[in-house]
């Protein structure tokens, strides 16, 4: 993203819910031409409403097939992309005492998979926009979950550290063809899925918030577009202490429960 005026085509996926959604109502008000992605046709009908600039692309992330459609539909319509917006996830929380591993696979197959076969459809229509002499831009949303391991958030946190160590990995192979690749690390920000959340978020700020952030940082081309400051800063600098340390810091904010509490 070179100029927050500058007329694109964008995909967006995760969009009709929480930053997705501020961002999708964000880049149509602009006038770029959007692709918007999410698994609710009903929802997907309702934030397109009345925007010509306005792409809807139902499908399923975690779903190979559909997102390989996508990718030729978005070919057919835009030709080439300047920015794709990788946003959907999803999260659940593991209790190690009734360890799961369903739970581990429902949350890496949209975090991390899901946004893998994403990549696979963008790339080539980022190459294109390259081709015709732009600057196209590759984004994730990951998670400040991925700068520190916390209590519980074995699936959602690795598959968010996963994410972004592909992407940093990916970013250092796409440099020579000229395509960026930015990340996007939120900390607490307020939407249906963490309105799910039985603990304290510090610092939690709104979807309109994060959707600022993201755009500013997109446009600046940042590598790490990580916000509330104050907040992320602190987990980054916790993820990088001594092991034991922060061993010690992560049992504080483990949960006390007892086993039969923590299965209700």
């Amino acid at each position: 993203m070179t100029n927050a005026n500058d007329t694109q085509r964008i995909w967006l996926t995760g969009a009709t819910s929480g930053i997705g959604r501020a961002l999708a109502e964000r880049l149509l008000e602009q006038g770029h031409r959007v692709a918007l992605s999410a698994r609710s046709e009903s929802a997907m009908a309702e934030l397109c409403e009345g925007h010509d600039n306005a792409l809807p692309l139902p499908l399923d992330v975690a779903d190979r097939q559909a997102v390989e459609w996508a990718g030729e539909r978005l070919a057919e319509a835009f030709g080439g992309l300047d920015l794709a917006i990788l946003n959907a996830g999803t999260c659940e929380y593991l209790d190690a005492r009734d360890f799961e591993v369903e739970l581990v696979e429902r949350v890496f197959a949209p975090n991390f998979f899901g946004a893998v076969y994403c990549i696979e459809a963008a790339l080539p229509l980022l190459r294109r926009a390259r081709e015709e002499g732009g600057h196209p831009l590759l984004a994730a949303t990951s998670s400040a979950a991925a700068y520190l391991p916390l209590p519980r958030a074995e699936a959602y946190g690795a598959s968010k550290a996963a994410l972004s160590h592909f992407m940093e990995s990916l970013r250092l192979d796409l440099a020579g063809e000229g395509i960026g690749v930015s990340l996007i690390h939120p900390g607490f920000v307020k939407t249906p899925l963490t309105d799910r959340n039985d603990f304290d978020m510090p610092m939690r700020i709104s979807t309109d918030a994060a959707a600022e952030a993201i755009l500013t940082g997109l446009a600046r081309r940042r590598l790490d577009i990580h916000f509330p400051r104050r907040f992320t800063l602190l987990v980054r600098l916790m993820g990088i202490l001594p092991p034991g340390l922060r061993h010690r810091l992560g049992l504080r904010m483990t949960r006390q429960d007892s086993p039969v509490e923590a299965r209700r």
